[in-house]
């Protein structure tokens, strides 16, 4: 059975940033070992480099922001849990060398603020706070209500910071290098906020936003590993090998159909437990003729909707907006109930009470699985795969496969398996000028705000080779 919350735990506190170069240069000196061995130094694959295209326009914005010219906000895409440690790597190595190729002068250290979700140091572990804490951190709670602390804390560093703000505007990790999540409007907003700072204290900095695209590339295409993952997910389903030609070296004719058909018993499987045990019927299902069945990416979006009515009907929340936001609304739900601001310590309570919270927190966090579920295959589609046949398209969604799994396995994480070395490219795109854009917002603050959210995941999408 997936893992679960089993007590009720006193409130979230806010993790205000500490910057300590100190721990900042340990940091350095250890991103390649990361890079290359990442959590589990017996592994043999890892990312052997990060590149960077464009790399002289992010050296020359830091230039001008140590020189007191501008503020700025550097936009990264948001792919997987190992973007972080390439960033450092960008900025610790990569960005170094390329300002000395062309003549910029920068002070190093080369370092960001930068807003994470307060949700990661609950599986991570307390260290992981301190951690980001003396890195310049700033915790945000995702949430139906804005996280108004941590906003503010963003909103003064952007300003008055002596490092840029680095922000995720997809807000979460989808999986795909070759496909943007939808950005969300918080890093527009931050933008435009500064920019407001900075005409309230007479300052004349102009405020740029630096979208930043990451790309995980197969350094070899890795086909035996994916093979064997196949393999393991075909196991894992109870599902007999499936007979093709051999001889072949096509990809699409060697391994999408093993992949479709992994993908179809996933879906039947979650299908039939949401119809049998939560009396849920799958529309696409239900509809479909036996002479046209429903597309796989059809169905999956109905599973999706699904999952997250049964946790919306239990929390008593409506099933309106993007499958984004009402994740973001049953996650918020599910920790009010678990981590609650009125207890200090659940041995504070009667021991009837405390059975109680225990009781509600428990189910909370089996809740929330539903929307975990949602939230790991949020950006999949039925023809991410079939578009591009590659090896890196074919690696992330059989890899995605793994993770759920996983998950209903109730495995412990980080297992995902490496498939093989990578390499990193990392686009930079042109600086926006959020300053420019006053005048908009001083018209129409939400139009300006969409606008700009919308250049910014256009930038994001036109990093992709």
């Amino acid at each position: 059975m997936p893992d679960f919350i089993r007590s009720v735990q006193p409130k979230l506190t806010f993790m205000p940033p500490r910057y300590a170069p100190w721990v900042l240069r340990i940091v350095h000196a250890t991103v390649p070992i990361l890079l290359r061995f990442r959590t589990r130094p017996w592994l043999t694959a890892g990312i052997c480099r990060v590149e960077a295209k464009h790399g002289e326009r992010l050296a020359e914005l830091l230039q001008k922001f140590q020189a007191g010219h501008i503020r700025l906000m550097i936009a990264f895409r948001h792919v997987e849990v190992d973007d972080p440690v390439c960033g450092l790597r960008l900025l610790s190595h990569v960005i170094p060398r390329i300002a000395s190729q062309h003549d910029i002068p920068l002070q190093s250290p080369l370092h960001t603020h930068f807003v994470y979700e307060r949700g990661m140091s609950l599986w991570a572990g307390r260290w992981l706070n301190w951690l980001f804490a003396k890195l310049g951190g700033i915790p945000i709670r995702r949430g139906r209500k804005p996280d108004w602390t941590g906003l503010r804390t963003a909103r003064n560093l952007l300003a008055n910071g002596a490092l840029p703000l680095a922000i995720a505007p997809e807000g979460a990790t989808n999986g795909h290098s070759e496909r943007v999540g939808p950005c969300e409007p918080g890093g527009a907003q931050l933008g435009f906020w500064c920019v407001e700072d900075l005409k309230k204290a007479g300052r004349t900095e102009t405020v740029f936003i630096v979208p930043i695209g990451i790309q995980y590339r197969y350094v070899t295409p890795p086909w035996n590993a994916i093979d064997h993952l196949l393999t393991q997910l075909e196991q894992n389903c109870d599902l007999p090998p499936l007979t093709l030609d051999a001889t072949t070296l096509d990809p699409m004719a060697r391994y999408y159909p093993r992949l479709v058909r992994v993908g179809e018993h996933l879906l039947s499987m979650m299908e039939s437990f949401y119809q049998r045990f939560y009396n849920q019927t799958i529309s696409a299902s239900a509809s479909a003729s036996e002479a046209e069945p429903p597309d796989l990416g059809d169905r999956l979006q109905y599973l999706l909707e699904t999952a997250l009515s049964v946790a919306e009907q239990r929390f008593g929340l409506p099933s309106t907006g993007q499958l984004v936001d009402r994740c973001r609304r049953l996650e918020e739900a599910g920790w009010t109930r678990i981590y609650r601001d009125d207890l200090h310590d659940r041995n504070d309570l009667p021991p009837v009470e405390r059975g109680l919270a225990d009781w509600v927190a428990q189910e909370a966090s089996l809740q929330m699985l539903h929307m975990r579920l949602v939230e790991s295959f949020v950006a999949v589609t039925g023809h991410y795969v079939k578009d591009k046949p590659s090896a890196e398209r074919f690696a992330e969604t059989a890899l995605l496969m793994f993770d759920l799994t996983a998950r209903l396995r109730g495995d412990a994480l980080p297992k995902r398996p490496q498939l093989g070395n990578r390499w990193v490219q990392m686009t930079v795109s042109e600086p926006i000028s959020v300053s420019d854009r006053w005048a908009a917002y001083h018209g129409d603050r939400r139009q300006a705000v969409a606008d700009l959210t919308a250049d910014i995941q256009q930038a994001l999408e036109s990093t992709i080779g």
